[in-house]
């Protein structure tokens, strides 16, 4: 919680009124904020816990536990400077429209490919990792149906296979 002081001299040598004035300033302030967590995003039912508590957990899938298919993103400097944020906010999106709890999504560092980035890899299991290369949003989405759901590489992006 935050408090607001505007002290600038010792509390003794203030005038008592002008004391008063920033002593309700602070109260005033202290019961917005009270007022302003007491509202809406406060939990009224345990059906309500239970539905939040769901969706962390299905939200956490997506990072961990038991999957067909990992996907990697390069956050490296130059990733991020050639948008890989948007890149992993595609994927995300693109995860949760289609409803997929079995993909792991993680972020590496620069792979040394700067030049090609951003980068996303694909791995699944008993299948080649295939690295994809100048990833925009809507390549991401497209890899997403195509690849992950589909199982078929989209070959024009490939930049390696191993």
């Amino acid at each position: 919680m935050e408090l607001y002081y505007r002290w600038v001299t010792p509390i003794e040598t203030v005038n008592p009124v002008r004391r008063r004035f920033y002593w309700d300033r602070v109260c005033e302030k202290t019961h917005n904020l009270y007022k302003k967590w007491q509202g809406e995003s406060r939990m009224k039912t345990l059906e309500e816990l239970r539905r939040v508590r769901e969706e962390a957990l299905q939200s956490m899938k997506v990072r961990e536990g038991s999957c067909k298919c990992k996907i990697v993103v390069a956050m490296g400097t130059c990733g991020i400077a050639a948008g890989a944020r948007e890149v992993m906010t595609a994927i995300l999106d693109e995860l949760g429209k289609r409803g997929l709890t079995d993909v792991i999504v993680t972020q590496s560092g620069c792979k040394g490919l700067c030049e090609q980035e951003p980068l996303m890899d694909v791995i699944k299991p008993n299948q080649p990792v295939v690295t994809y290369g100048y990833v925009t949003p809507e390549r991401a989405r497209t890899i997403i149906a195509q690849h992950v759901v589909n199982d078929s590489i989209v070959g024009e992006w490939v930049v390696h296979s191993k």
